[in-house]
Parts: C-alpha cells; structure tokens; sequence
C-alpha cells in the first residue's frame, strides 16, 4: 500500500510540474490545506513568490497563518513553483 501511495505522489507532482506557468500553487492549493479548508477557502493568484488565499474571517486567517509553513513544504514540494509565502485575505463577501 505505501508503493501505491509514493507512485500517487509522483503522478500529482508530474502533474501540477507541468501545469501553465503560475498555476501550480494554486493547483496545489486543496492538496496542501485539505478538503475540509479547501472547501473553505480559494487560492486566489500566484505571483512574484506570494500565493493569495481567500478567507472567510480573521479567525480563519489567524489559524492558517499558523499552518502556512506545513502549507508551503507541501506545495513546494509539490510544484517546485518556489512560493516564498502565503498570504491570507479575508473575504469581503460572506460565504
């Protein structure tokens, strides 16, 4: 099961690699965070090293603000897009 796993892995990475330039790390976005903060949240852009999410809430910014370097291994590791930072903005609209 853990050889099915790893070949799962290299197939995302191959993937979200060759996606359009800049696309990556929002593609990468949900399998970094999860479904249960995916479902919560919207990678916005990518550009210069910064990925932009969308928020729901300020409490939501403050916990993920707290989870961003696990984020970051994560899509890197994924991409190789070389995203320096996340930045977390609230939502103007309610969801």
């Amino acid at each position: 099961m853990e050889q099915a796993g790893l070949g799962i892995e290299k197939i995302v990475a191959a993937s979200l690699r060759r996606a359009p330039a800049g696309s990556g790390p929002l593609l990468a976005w949900p399998i970094a965070c999860g479904q249960a903060v995916a479902a919560r949240t919207l990678a916005l852009d990518f550009d210069d090293g910064v990925l932009r999410v969308e928020v729901p809430d300020a409490g939501w910014r403050a916990e993920l603000r707290s989870l961003a370097p696990q984020y970051l291994a994560v899509i890197n590791r994924y991409t190789g897009s070389g995203v320096r930072r996340i930045e977390f903005l609230v939502s103007e609209i309610r969801r």
